[in-house]
């Protein structure tokens, strides 16, 4: 269940009609999805994106996407601390970033020059980032994330880091709580 707060105003929506509406008015896209399969901690790529591939398929097609990949964060990953970092630091992508979350869960912030908001995603859910929108990522304490990524270019990926400080602001020391 996504949960999307609002520090500024101290807001927090659980209702997901609301989540999405809230997303929705601000060009992000927020769908939930099957994800009724589980996977073993060394589930392949090709395991994972074969499982959504009924769902992936046609929603790949409708919005002109052409690559899918898988990925996989949990406590174990090679250079967790750097990654992390990384995601913290608030960036834009030249094309849309698109998510499902097949497992696990990530904290997405969001700022939207009207308020800087976060939104917990986590499995089932479908995050779409329109391009050029400010954005960074907590992966949490314990971090444990599968998410197949959907590109129409998977060069347009590429984070460009606005160096702004207003990620500073809200990480790590603000999380949304259950």
């Amino acid at each position: 269940m996504a949960i999307l707060h609002i520090p500024a105003t101290g807001e927090t929506l659980r209702d997901q009609t609301r989540v999405t509406s809230y997303l929705k008015e601000r060009g992000i896209w927020f769908e939930l999805w099957e994800a009724d399969v589980a996977f073993a901690s060394n589930a392949s790529e090709e395991e994972i994106l074969g499982a959504y591939q009924s769902s992936l398929k046609p929603f790949m097609a409708k919005g002109g996407y052409a690559v899918a990949d898988v990925i996989n964060v949990h406590q174990r990953t090679p250079n967790l601390h750097a990654l992390r970092a990384n995601f913290l630091r608030e960036h834009t992508h030249v094309e849309d970033e698109i998510r499902f979350f097949v497992d696990g869960e990530i904290l997405f912030w969001f700022n939207t020059g009207e308020y800087v908001f976060s939104v917990k995603c986590s499995r089932g859910e479908l995050l779409g980032i329109p391009a050029h929108m400010k954005h960074w990522s907590d992966l949490g304490e314990r971090p444990f994330i599968k998410a197949i990524r959907i590109f129409k270019d998977k060069s347009g990926w590429v984070p460009y880091y606005t160096e702004s400080g207003v990620d500073e602001q809200y990480n790590p020391q603000y999380h949304v709580a259950d």
